[in-house]
């Protein structure tokens, strides 16, 4: 039995297998890019970990001494490290290598005060927006517990 496949059945497959192909080397060059990049992220924070002042290194200790217990907001995380004493440049370098998700600090605000007292949606959206989180922030937190 001898089967034949029309030409043009044959070029929509060979195009079909070329558009495969093509996503692919886009997949895999996206993956690649995304990797260098964030090697390169990595290897500045390194960079600046490495040439920090000793005050600027004290400030991200106590940042993430901070960030094991309570939940901070971007700015109220620099705030308090410099009410404590640390410059704006040492507490803004603290915030920006810390490592938080500032998302996640929204929703464990957002929990800490729904565990404490009541508030309306909207109400808890705008204390965490008068803590310093931002409003996608804010709103990200209280999705985040439910509310």
């Amino acid at each position: 039995m001898n089967l034949l496949i029309p030409d043009e059945e044959i070029d929509a497959l060979i195009d079909k297998a070329d558009e495969i192909v093509a996503e692919k080397k886009a997949a895999d060059e996206a993956a690649e890019k995304a990797a260098a990049e964030a090697a390169a992220a990595e290897a500045a924070k390194q960079q600046a970990v490495a040439s920090a002042t000793l005050e600027q290194k004290n400030a991200l200790s106590r940042a993430k001494d901070y960030l094991a217990y309570t939940a901070f907001s971007y700015t109220g995380l620099i705030e308090q490290l410099e009410y404590e004493g640390y410059s704006n440049d040492a507490a803004t370098y603290a915030a920006d290598n810390c490592g938080a998700d500032w998302n996640e600090q929204a929703a464990k605000k957002a929990q800490d005060y729904i565990d404490f007292t009541s508030f309306s949606r909207q109400g808890l959206i705008d204390q965490l927006v008068y803590e310093g989180f931002t409003a996608e922030q804010a709103e990200y937190g209280v999705a985040a517990i439910g509310y």
